[in-house]
């Protein structure tokens, strides 16, 4: 095969770079309106005015709520997954994902969006990310994750941290009397390698 038909057209190169940029555009204002008025209330008339399209133009990257609120989440866990590995051990892994978690509820809303997203890929990516995210988890704790045994500790790890996010942020951690640090510790003490 030579080398030209390989080469991808000028115009097709700069069509792909102008819709993903659109897309980026859709999800960073998607992002601000989430902040703003909360993921679960986000909707893409309201996404659109905050990027400047149409509403109808929305639906040719995302088919409905659903499936932008899986693509925001999908993009948190890689945050999350990237923060993670950096962190080092189980208490700067913690610290990382309970302060990502604390400030967006994209995941709770992309889990409650999954049943009626209606399409596989969306469920799919949110879902590798997610393992990319627990496997992270697991690499920065030391935490085993070659057992089904090792594998639910990271799971109940991560949701112990989701959990901890929603109390932090509800503000009902502090209402009894703990720290998200504390409670950190606790973990790495109950989970260290």
């Amino acid at each position: 095969m030579g080398e030209a038909a390989v080469r991808i057209p000028k115009e097709r190169r700069q069509r792909d770079a102008s819709r993903a940029a659109s897309r980026t555009a859709i999800l960073e204002a998607a992002r601000r309106v989430a902040a703003r008025d909360g993921a679960r209330e986000l909707s893409l008339r309201g996404v659109a005015a905050e990027a400047g399209f149409a509403p109808a133009a929305l639906y040719g990257y995302f088919r409905n709520k659903d499936e932008l609120l899986l693509a925001l989440a999908a993009d948190d866990l890689t945050a999350l997954a990237r923060a993670m590995r950096g962190a080092g051990g189980l208490a700067g892994a913690g610290a990382v994902a309970l302060d990502l978690l604390s400030r967006t509820e994209t995941m709770a809303a992309a889990s409650a969006a999954l049943p009626g997203a209606g399409g596989q890929d969306a469920e799919r990516l949110f879902n590798g990310r997610l393992i990319a995210a627990l496997k992270a988890l697991s690499d920065a704790g030391k935490l085993p994750s070659d057992s089904r045994e090792s594998q639910c500790d990271v799971v109940l790890v991560a949701a112990a941290l989701a959990g901890l996010a929603l109390l932090a942020r509800s503000g009902r951690l502090e209402a009894l009397g703990f720290t998200p640090q504390e409670m950190i510790a606790r973990l790495d003490g109950r989970f260290r390698a």
